[in-house]
């Protein structure tokens, strides 16, 4: 019986409904107005919306089994490995760096603004250097290895991506003078919604969101980072606003004449889980191991996916600037 109760649990704690069910058990319906409350009713969103647009995939005939197969499996392993580093990490951070703060901020509404701008750069620096780095693009390329795009994405990750992510992103915050309290609502907020914008297209078919796409990262934007087509490779690093994409030059949008396609540039086979968890990692170990010299190895680890000792790179940055050239020459 022990058994059917931890995968009962398992369950409760996919779907986000513990703390909820918490509440309907005590009679405690006041407790729901609270913030806890809230995030109570929250939180199942989008595991409920997963199972919603694999039912979809289903009816439509389009069921992704491949992706969901892996992404289960990802998140399986990911819970028993990986399952409290990354929050330790965001305490280490905040006690570590909050005494450097260079202001210092209150819970208001323009201070909230600002703390969600500086949260969003920190995002932008992580995500950014999880491309440009190979061994980081390492951690992150599990999350990209899907040639098909739906909720289950969100899931994803290697299990160091988190707690490397959070350093990241917490130190920036914290030392920006972020209150450790709005950073987690910050952090709830940009999770939340960070899932979502993996919707797939059985779900919501044209993720531009009419207007609101000039101003926020919509699905759009993340199928379009999820691509790896030239024109879309290296772009829309951003969670919610885009604004440091646009800084930075590196926002695009979805072109409805350049149709999206999934996954990353190595050959792989994305129903393996092995191959999409670790695949990276041993070809970075094989490159390294042939690479002459002390210099060579180190360059490998830090220098983007695609560069090459002998100077034949195959970099994103260099695929996209072809690709672009060929436009213009047209």
């Amino acid at each position: 019986m022990e058994i059917f109760e931890i995968l009962w649990k398992e369950i409760i704690g996919f779907l986000g409904i513990g703390q909820a069910l918490d509440l309907l058990n005590a009679g405690n319906f006041e407790a729901f107005r609270t913030y806890e409350g809230i995030t109570a009713l929250i939180y199942p969103i989008i595991p409920l919306l997963v199972l919603l647009e694999l039912l979809l995939g289903l009816i439509y005939k389009k069921p992704q089994t491949k992706v969901y197969k892996v992404n289960f499996l990802i998140y399986v392993f990911n819970r028993f490995v990986g399952r409290f580093i990354a929050i330790a990490m965001v305490t280490y951070c905040i006690g570590l760096f909050q005494s450097y703060a260079v202001i210092e901020t209150s819970f208001t509404w323009y201070w909230f603004l600002y703390g969600y701008i500086i949260w969003e750069f920190g995002h932008f620096l992580y995500h950014y250097w999880g491309h440009k780095v190979r061994l980081l693009w390492c951690l992150h390329s599990t999350h990209h290895a899907p040639e098909n795009m739906n909720l289950s994405v969100t899931y994803a990750h290697f299990f160091l991506e988190a707690p490397y992510a959070d350093v990241i992103r917490t130190t920036v915050c914290i030392l920006l003078g972020v209150q450790p309290e709005m950073l987690f609502l910050i952090m709830f907020i940009d999770g939340t919604y960070g899932a979502f914008i993996h919707v797939g297209e059985n779900l919501i078919k044209n993720g531009k969101f009419g207007v609101l796409n000039k101003w926020i990262l919509t699905p759009s934007h993340h199928r379009v980072h999820h691509a790896r087509n030239p024109l879309y490779m290296d772009t829309n690093f951003c969670n919610l606003l885009n604004i440091w994409d646009r800084i930075f030059g590196t926002y695009q949008e979805e072109d409805d004449q350049v149709a999206v396609e999934y996954g990353i540039t190595r050959h792989m086979d994305s129903g393996s889980f092995m191959d999409v968890y670790f695949g990276e990692i041993v070809a970075l170990v094989k490159d390294v191991y042939k690479a002459p010299g002390l210099k060579n190895k180190f360059l490998y680890m830090v220098m983007p996916p695609g560069w090459h000792h002998e100077g034949d790179h195959k970099t994103a940055k260099i695929a996209r600037t072809n690709y672009l050239k060929s436009l213009e020459v047209k």
